[in-house]
């Protein structure tokens, strides 16, 4: 790809070049990545490590107590690991029913019942066993001194650390772990995390089998049971995460990979298949047309998605019926370029977040995405071990159909990363994590990428839009005056915001520039966020 490096868009970041690189969304975790790349590690090696320390640097967005997705290319074919967590042995309807009555809709926003059993640890010991090549308990040492010794609080974190705390401070173990002077750590003040350096040396020593199987799981137990919750030991031993294979979608002669539902990867498949019957091209990149039609075909493909999508063995379709080209087509012609629409779901049927990704000289390529979904998750923190729980089971359903909650059952979830080839071999990992932004993130900065030839961090760096239901978007501040108000005479109802961290995500890039022991890499870090891409 002949990249323009000549970036339209205000930004602080250039490109980064090199053969071995970690990008992340915080400096402390790329450079525990790239320790272990310089300590004759590979790639896996240097993802697990940053995916550590990330837990420690930006708690607000992921913990010890997260959930995680992996798309690799381990230098001859492409792999998926879908480390979500599952649903408690008790956790039925009639659980939250008898607890909390019959007008709730979900589980808890917050509190232990809003906790499945994650599996973010699990995808560390299970990538370092199949794929890594440094002793596990090496690929922890970074974070375990970060967490000991202390950083200086970054700002992007700092700003929703300070959000976060009126409403969470009341929950078990999070003053006494995220508010160590009564309040929120100030941009530059020192934070420790020892009780986390205490889990994760554990971890390590253990091969993770501490929290799944020993002291730390029998440690959640207790604070589970302590504070109105029904997570066990049992369920952290019945715990493993699934190797998947990746699903795709042809685009513009390069084919996108998600990972398969229970995630909503598959939306930003089911847009480009509808984009790919336009030539989005032929329009003015940050122009009404291009940008209409995008957020048009992103409505399209959640109206499917948030009909169909759940754990697999639940779902009344296949992701192969959504992605069918027929069907897309039929789709697309839904479209009015005059005008936005508030689309239902078709009939398919024939008759909260890091991301990080790093990438090696050998070839090796991760992408990996790791979150406690909304901001701190649940909220509760158990104190000897600093795990930080997410709160994945509030995305399942307390009525009938395909979502409802079930005993060992997975939720609808949110975080996808994505990876890009050309003809079979590798292009590009990548990902944009926030919520429902991430599939639209994936289809906003690929279409730059792929149709206008931006290179990976102008595609970064370029306004975003957010659909969230109905004709509500939001767009960022800094997107053109003249396309915001064209686009509101279409129909859309925009709302412009100020703050792209909370709306429009955060992305890591690492495009292979050829022969990674030649040309290497090109990598970008997402302005939205701390971050930073390193490389050597």
């Amino acid at each position: 790809m002949n990249f323009n490096f000549n970036n339209p868009y205000t930004s602080t970041r250039l490109p980064v070049f090199a053969r071995n690189v970690v990008s992340t969304s915080h400096p402390l975790a790329a450079q525990a990545g790239l320790r272990m790349l310089l300590k004759g590690g590979n790639a896996v090696d240097a993802a697990i490590a940053a995916a550590a320390a990330m837990t420690i640097v930006e708690p607000v967005s992921n913990g010890l107590g997260s959930d995680s997705f992996c798309i690799l290319w381990d230098g001859k074919e492409l792999h998926g690991l879908n480390a979500s967590g599952r649903a408690p042995a008790a956790w039925t309807p009639e659980y939250f029913k008898k607890k909390y009555g019959n007008d709730n809709l979900n589980p808890p926003k917050r509190g232990m019942d809003s906790v499945t059993v994650p599996g973010a640890v699990a995808s560390w010991v299970s990538m370092s066993e199949r794929f890594g090549k440094l002793p596990f308990a090496d690929l922890l040492e970074p974070a375990i001194e970060i967490a000991e010794r202390g950083y200086l609080m970054a700002t992007v974190v700092q700003q929703k650390w300070a959000a976060a705390t009126d409403e969470l401070k009341g929950l078990p173990g999070f003053a006494q772990s995220f508010l160590p002077w009564g309040r929120a750590p100030q941009v530059g003040e020192l934070f420790q995390f020892k009780a986390a350096a205490k889990a994760l040396r554990l971890i390590g020593q253990t091969k993770g089998q501490a929290y799944y199987g020993g002291e730390i799981a029998q440690a959640l137990e207790k604070f589970s049971k302590q504070h109105g919750g029904s997570l066990t030991a049992k369920d952290f031993a019945a715990y493993q995460p699934e190797w998947v294979k990746p699903i795709g979608r042809d685009y513009r002669g390069y084919t996108l990979h998600e990972i398969p539902p229970n995630g909503q990867g598959i939306a930003a498949l089911i847009a480009l298949g509808i984009l790919d019957k336009f030539d989005v091209a032929g329009l003015q990149v940050d122009g009404v047309d291009s940008q209409h039609l995008q957020i048009e075909a992103m409505k399209l493909a959640f109206a499917d998605v948030y009909k169909y999508v759940a754990e697999p063995a639940s779902m009344k379709v296949t992701p192969g019926q959504m992605l069918d080209d027929a069907y897309l087509a039929s789709r697309a012609k839904l479209i009015d370029m005059t005008k936005a629409q508030d689309f239902g779901a078709g009939n398919p049927v024939k008759g909260g977040t890091i991301y990080l990704t790093t990438a090696d000289e050998d070839g090796m390529m991760v992408s990996f995405i790791q979150s406690n979904y909304m901001g701190f998750g649940s909220g509760c923190v158990e104190p000897e071990f600093g795990i930080s729980l997410q709160n994945r089971g509030h995305g399942f359903s307390l009525l009938p159909g395909i979502n409802q909650v079930a005993p060992g059952k997975r939720p609808f979830h949110t975080i996808i990363p994505a990876f890009l080839s050309k003809d079979g071999q590798p292009v590009m990992s990548y990902g944009v994590m926030g919520a429902n932004m991430q599939p639209q993130g994936h289809m906003q900065t690929l279409v730059r990428m792929l149709d206008y030839k931006q290179n990976p961090q102008a595609a970064c760096d370029a306004p975003r839009w957010r659909f969230n239901a109905g004709l509500e978007i939001n767009v960022e501040s800094a997107m053109d005056p003249v396309t915001v108000q064209a686009l509101a005479r279409r129909g859309h109802r925009v709302d412009v915001i100020n703050d792209s961290y909370q709306d429009f995500g955060a992305g890591q890039f690492i495009w292979r520039a050829g022969d990674p022991k030649v040309e290497g890499y090109v990598a970008a870090s997402d302005p939205r966020r701390d971050g930073q891409a390193v490389g050597f």
